[in-house]
């Protein structure tokens, strides 16, 4: 019957991989929204919220809720910036420095079972197809 949705086949496939990266993260107490938005604060430490916000492509609202939840778990730091009190940099804690590796390792493995399951081939097609499509829809 939707064999030619995209909307029901992408939201399908978001709800598959939402549960193999769910189980990736449990480990580490961390839903995959704040285990992704962590990988970018260390990758990019100091980074304006509304600027991680749209590196995520997420709402502001939805970043600042999620980033909520990482600073609860002592894992981010808000500054307010020099320029303007109201904007905020964001900045891992050691102890999420501590938690690097693990996390881009927990990432990887999923990514790597993927691979294996679909072929590196295909799922690197389909990853730049769905990277396509969205950049022609924004």
């Amino acid at each position: 019957m939707f064999e030619q949705c995209l909307y029901f086949n992408t939201t399908a496939l978001a709800r598959l991989l939402e549960r193999l990266w769910t189980q990736a993260f449990a480990p580490f107490g961390l839903t995959p929204a704040q285990a992704f938005m962590l990988r970018v604060v260390l990758e990019k430490p100091g980074l304006l919220q509304r600027e991680l916000a749209d590196e995520l492509t997420i709402a502001r609202a939805t970043a600042t809720r999620t980033l909520d939840g990482l600073q609860k778990l002592g894992l981010i730091e808000r500054h307010s910036t020099e320029n303007d009190g109201r904007e905020q940099a964001i900045f891992p804690t050691t102890q999420a420095v501590r938690l690097r590796d693990a996390i881009n390792a927990a990432s990887g493995e999923v990514t790597r079972r993927l691979k294996r399951e679909l072929g590196a081939q295909h799922f690197d097609a389909v990853v730049a197809g769905l990277r396509g499509i969205r950049s022609n829809l924004e």
